[in-house]
């Protein structure tokens, strides 16, 4: 078997793993548009995607008053909920984490979902069991603080330069450099990927296929 250059690689999870980038871009204005505010442009909208849920909110509404957040979170949760039926994994995923479960490699999940959120996207994608861990954004500082990563390493007892994150957005990249960690960009996500460059990613994958590809050949 060829040694393992990473022992723990942490997956974001929206836009990376999991094709829901342009409904979660809908639902933040929909949102919006519900408790009145000036509805976010798609780039606007899509560069929050991969924060917690308030911090989020706030940067796509900036003229919403705190006092509505709550209100504007649970007409989000109500947009996404409507569409659940419609978010899947993306195309090849499955043989991904089969592929480096194989190899030894320990899996996580680093995101800025709610963990109720979380552990019903992993129910519905058939996925509970897979990862060894995982850390969401409502049970720890939000992305890019790199807190998240801080824990899983101290979980499983491994130093910086062996965890990998794996992520589409620049909150991804940016906890993976704050926190010591080489890191790898998706292109097929939230954020274009040429805001990746001055965050030094090892690799930046165009498809799930190209993902898999360097990470048998370099994870």
């Amino acid at each position: 078997m060829q040694a393992r250059n990473f022992d723990l690689i942490a997956f974001d999870w929206d836009g990376t793993l999991f094709d829901s980038t342009r409904i979660i871009t809908r639902c933040i204005q929909e949102a919006v548009r519900d408790v009145g505010g000036t509805v976010p442009s798609d780039e606007a909208a899509g560069y929050v995607i991969g924060l917690g849920l308030t911090q989020a909110l706030a940067y796509a509404a900036p003229d919403v008053p705190p006092e509505k957040y709550p209100a504007l979170g649970e007409r989000y949760r109500h947009h996404y909920a409507a569409h659940y039926d419609d978010l899947s994994l993306f195309d090849g995923v499955l043989p991904l984490l089969a592929s480096l479960k194989a190899r030894g490699h320990l899996l996580a999940v680093a995101t800025g979902k709610s963990r109720r959120g979380l552990d019903e996207a992993l129910g519905s994608a058939e996925l509970k069991g897979v990862f060894d861990g995982s850390r969401t954004a409502d049970e720890t500082a939000g992305k890019p603080d790199p807190r998240m990563l801080h824990e899983l390493m101290e979980q499983f007892d491994v130093r910086p330069g062996r965890v990998l994150m794996v992520g589409d957005t620049t909150h991804d990249l940016q906890m993976a450099l704050n926190a010591a960690c080489p890191s790898v960009g998706v292109s097929y996500g939230a954020h274009e990927p040429d805001a990746f460059e001055v965050l030094n990613p090892r690799y930046v994958a165009n498809s799930v296929r190209d993902l898999r590809d360097w990470l048998l050949a370099n994870g």
